[in-house]
């Protein structure tokens, strides 16, 4: 089944550290966000794959917005 990965503040994605079927291990960074002048990696809270990145670097999203999709 797959689970999306959210947005829990609004930022702006700075990079971008997985590709589309990438195997993930618990505390894996998924992407580097950007926030008030601080960066705040986004880690994977579970072991699975990467099925679908929705940012890109240069991306404001916000809070609740999905950043990945993974099984």
């Amino acid at each position: 089944m797959a689970e999306d990965v959210v947005a829990e503040i609004v930022a702006s994605v700075l990079e971008v550290l997985v590709a589309p079927g990438q195997q993930l291990e618990v505390g894996d960074t998924l992407v580097l966000l950007e926030s008030m002048k601080m960066e705040i990696p986004v880690l994977a809270e579970e072991p699975g794959t990467v099925a679908d990145i929705k940012v890109k670097v240069g991306d404001v999203i916000q809070a609740g917005d999905v950043i990945a999709t993974f099984e």
